[in-house]
């Protein structure tokens, strides 16, 4: 193994092309010196690999297959069952665009909201700091609370907003905001949109206190003026690898919406309005466990997910640096 001398170490650290020796004795040298680190995060990482990277690398061997989980071993059916997605399954296609649509509205519209009101408690009081960082962040982590907004969408005249419109004068009837194909999707956008802020959240979060403030000292001298141009010219620069994290949650949470819709609107909703892809994987395999056809529709979403990551990586990989 050759020796890291200091040199070798800055020339690793500054991405500059070294041979593939001199790099593996720079990481078995970092490894060796942060050990307790990969320990602590070991446990983590077992139950990472074997409920996530092994399901994902399965399913696409199994999307081949004619699989129900009674008859073993899958039977080998080539791509017929992607053939069937795209040429035969309307309720797939219109899931497509149903998807669309959520991802469209709660992606980046969530992703702005988490920074700008991360931006906001940024400069708040240390104590409303945390108190509005847990007021935000609540609703990502109250799981199965989806009964508060079946209140508030009640299509009867004692539910909130029915009663609300009706008080105002708006309206003399009860509105089924639930089952009215009009009204069902905007009601699941705006309930997944008020979930969408967590761990993406929370990264901003740390990433605003993280940035050295001696920064905006020194953008001061160089002639920066106001807060929009720290913002600009400082801050975003300096949230590199938080934006890219954030960016990678929202596209996983926009992309795989699921649960808001079947709590809210039941399984399936009505004229299948609010089923998404996801909700086309679980009706496959959790409901008539024909795991070949969920293999494929999952992977189908994989593929898509990772596009539209790569994509975030080109626009962001400026400011990982």
């Amino acid at each position: 193994m050759a020796e890291l001398t200091p040199q070798k170490e800055i020339l690793l650290r500054s991405e500059k092309k070294v041979s593939f020796r001199e790099y593996w004795s720079y990481t078995g040298h970092e490894m060796k010196r942060n050990y307790v680190c990969y320990l602590m995060l070991l446990p983590f990482m077992i139950f990472f690999f074997l409920f996530t990277v092994v399901p994902v690398v399965m399913s696409l061997p199994i999307g081949f297959t004619d699989f129900d989980m009674a008859h073993f071993p899958p039977k080998f059916v080539g791509l017929q069952n992607f053939y069937t997605l795209f040429l035969e399954d309307d309720v797939f296609i219109g899931s497509i665009s149903t998807t669309l649509v959520i991802a469209i509205f709660t992606g980046p519209v969530s992703y702005l909201m988490s920074f700008l009101l991360a931006w906001l408690i940024n400069e708040l009081h240390p104590f409303l700091k945390t108190l509005f960082t847990l007021i935000f962040y609540a609703p990502s982590m109250a799981g199965n609370i989806f009964f508060v907004w079946q209140l508030i969408f009640s299509g009867d005249s004692y539910g909130y907003l029915n009663a609300i419109i009706s008080e105002l004068g708006f309206s003399t009837g009860a509105i089924q905001w639930l089952t009215n194909t009009q009204y069902v999707l905007t009601c699941v956008i705006i309930v997944q949109l008020w979930i969408s802020m967590g761990a993406g959240f929370l990264a901003m979060r740390a990433g605003f206190q993280s940035i050295d403030k001696t920064m905006y000292e020194a953008g001061a001298i160089e002639g920066i003026k106001n807060r929009t141009q720290e913002l600009i010219y400082i801050t975003i620069p300096s949230m590199g690898p938080q934006l890219m994290f954030a960016a990678v949650m929202q596209i996983i949470s926009a992309f795989t919406a699921d649960i808001v819709g079947r709590s809210l609107a039941g399984f399936p909703s009505t004229d299948y309005k609010v089923h998404t892809i996801m909700t086309h994987a679980y009706d496959y395999g959790w409901v008539r466990y024909e795991m070949g056809y969920a293999s494929a529709i999952c992977f189908i979403l994989f593929l898509v997910m990772l596009l539209c990551n790569r994509l975030i990586r080109r626009i962001l990989g400026k400011y990982m640096n």
